[in-house]
Formats: structure tokens, C-alpha cells, sequence
């Protein structure tokens, strides 16, 4: 997405002033936000003109030529999506915004068909022994378990792919020759692969303190094991919006208590609630972090990503949450695996 500080407006602004910005930019359209930053509408030069067809003039607001019902897509909204909106509305670009309607963002669709391929690294951590999957992972590590008549690991480059991200780095264990034979340097997936290999078991973070080569750009860390069709190009651009240093993927997860609850102060029963739902947010396994994490990290000791964050609330650090609206599945267990299988084709 671009930056889109300078192409902000405020309901009273000029017309005057959304010509600089229109005329002045790449984009060649101003964004009209409110005090909390929600989108109120776009401009574009024909906006302008029909105005000063009308009888405005320069020092006129442009509350009366704002665009109020502008295309928009949510920063939750996969490639796919916001390709085909873009594409039905004949555009070139759309206004992009979170789930508050505050906006972070104009997607280009040109990016979107050639995407730039991106520095940032992408760690996936991919050396689990992957238990409760067996037998399946027997002979065989969990990434490389085929959903869809391909290793769950190739999905995942593939998507990053996608994005232009292809800086990746596999942190290897068990039977990391397979993976390793399979997908060699990655030229042959479009991305360039490196191996960490974990001789013993790290953790999430932990096996970040043996990256050789240090990233000195916002970097991915992701699980192996995921499915998801997560926009990767949105939550690098919300990390950076939000001047976060530590930003976790969360799911929200629900479970329903079976039975009634009873809510009781000093034997006195207050109420009773019939099988109440209860809300979570999880976490997603997926994150990105600034290099200034890796200073938190130990050397040479198992340290998992919740301890991580942990540590960064403690010293006061900005550590941000990415609500993922978007499909996504963990492979944990026989059942999900199969429910992989099932869903893949619909979904990928």
C-alpha cells in the first residue's frame, strides 16, 4: 500500500489545497478524513472541476465535492479480493481501512497483479516434531504434509510470494533433509531460502538468537503449520502505522461452557446463566517484528514468542494485535488435516 500522510485532508480544507495534493502526487487523489482519521470521502481532479463548473472557487470547502461513497476494502480483506472489487469498478487503486473505518492505506491493483518484491525477511519455524499428527509425520515433517497435492510449506512461500516477499529464512529440526531437498535455494518457488538449523528446541523466539545474518527491517515470523490467506502486505503496513515493535496475529475463539453457570456471592446465588459463550483472542501464530526485539532475545535458551511479548509490555515496548478476519487453519491434529484437504481447493 502507499503512504498516505501527505495526501490528507480535513473536511474544511481548500479546494485550492486538494489541488496541490492531486496534481502534486503520484496517486492523484486526496483523501478526506475526519479528527480520528475515518475516511469521510476521496477527491479526484474531476471532483474539482465539476466543483468549479458549479460556481466554487478555490477558497471554497471541499465538503461540497467530496466523493462520500468511495470503493473501499478492509485492511482484513485478502489479494484476491480487493483484485476483484477493483477490477468490477474498473480502478486503479482503493482506499484501505481498518475495522474502525480509520484509514492506513491506498492499494494500488497494479501492485497487486506485479507485486515489488520486498527485502523484509519471512522466518518460518518449521522444525516440529508434529506428535499428534502421527503417523503421519512419521517419515515425513508436518510442513511438508501435503493439503491440496502439495506440502503445507509450499502454500505458505507461495502466498508470501504473492506478496513480493521473498526473503525467507526456514528454521529446520526434525528430518530437515526433506524439506531441504525439496525446496533447495527456492528458485524454483520464486523466492531465495536460507536454513537455521535448530539442534536443539528454541522455541518461537528463541530460535530467532541464531538468524547469522541479523534483519535490520521489520521481519515475518510465522508457524509452518498454518493455512491462511492472510493479506501480508496489510500487516506490514498496520506494524508500521502503528509504530509497533512486537504485532501478533489474534483469532477470536469462542467455546460454549455445556452447562448452566451460577453466579454466587457469599452463598447467595445472583444469577444463572445457561450455557454461556465465552471470547477470546488467540494467538494466530503469525507475527512481525521490528530488529529492535532481538535484543530482548536470549542466546542459546528456549524462549517462546509469548514470553517475548511479554517482555516488550513489561519495558513499556508497543506491542499491537492484527485481527484476522480471513480464513485460517492450524494443522495440528488428525481432524484438522483432514479438514485441510477438504477445504483447500475452495479456499486456495
Amino acid at each position: 500500500m502507499k503512504n498516505i500522510q501527505n495526501i490528507k485532508l480535513n473536511i474544511n480544507s481548500t479546494i485550492k489545497e486538494a489541488l496541490q495534493i492531486i496534481d502534486s502526487g503520484a496517486m492523484q487523489i486526496a483523501l478526506v478524513v475526519d479528527e480520528h482519521d475515518k475516511l469521510l470521502g476521496t477527491l479526484t481532479d474531476g471532483d474539482v472541476r465539476r466543483g468549479l463548473l458549479n460556481g466554487l472557487s478555490l477558497d471554497s470547502s471541499v465538503e461540497t465535492v467530496v466523493f462520500r461513497s468511495p470503493t473501499i476494502a478492509k485492511i482484513s480483506d485478502a489479494k484476491e479480493e480487493i483484485l476483484k472489487l477493483a477490477l468490477s469498478k474498473k480502478l486503479h487503486q482503493i482506499p484501505i481501512v481498518d475495522e474502525n473505518g480509520k484509514i492506513v492505506g491506498v492499494q494500488e491493483i497494479e501492485e497487486l497483479i506485479k507485486p515489488k518484491i520486498k527485502t523484509n525477511k519471512v522466518i518460518l519455524m518449521v522444525g516440529g516434531l508434529g506428535t499428534r499428527l502421527r503417523p503421519l509425520t512419521e517419515n515425513t515433517p508436518k510442513p511438508m504434509l501435503k493439503v491440496g497435492n502439495k506440502p503445507i510449506l509450499q502454500t505458505i512461500v507461495e502466498k508470501f510470494a504473492e506478496y513480493g516477499y521473498a526473503n525467507i529464512v526456514m528454521c529446520v529440526n526434525y528430518k530437515s533433509h526433506i524439506i531441504q531437498d525439496y525446496f533447495g535455494d527456492g528458485s524454483a518457488f520464486g523466492v531465495k531460502i536460507e536454513y537455521v538449523l535448530e539442534e536443539q528446541r528454541m522455541g518461537t523466539a528463541g530460535a530467532l538468537s541464531l538468524l547469522t545474518e541479523k534483519p535490520t527491517e521489520p521481519f515475518f515470523v510465522m508457524n509452518g503449520d498454518l493455512l491462511t490467506n492472510v493479506n501480508f502486505e496489510h500487516l506490514h503496513n498496520y506494524h508500521i502505522s502503528s509504530n509497533s515493535m512486537g504485532t501478533m496475529c489474534v483469532r477470536e475463539y469462542d467455546f460454549q461452557v455445556p452447562y448452566g453457570v451460577v453466579n454466587i456471592e457469599n452463598s447467595k446465588i445472583l444469577s444463572i446463566e445457561e450455557k454461556p459463550v465465552h471470547k477470546f483472542f488467540v494467538s494466530a501464530g503469525i507475527y512481525m517484528l521490528s530488529p529492535e526485539v532481538l535484543q530482548y532475545i536470549p542466546q542459546n535458551k528456549f524462549y517462546d514468542m509469548p514470553t517475548l511479548f511479554e517482555k516488550l509490555i513489561s519495558e513499556n515496548k508497543n506491542a499491537v494485535s492484527f485481527p484476522l478476519r480471513e480464513y485460517w487453519l492450524d494443522i495440528g491434529r488428525i481432524e484438522e488435516y483432514k479438514k485441510a484437504n477438504d477445504e483447500y481447493h475452495e479456499v486456495f
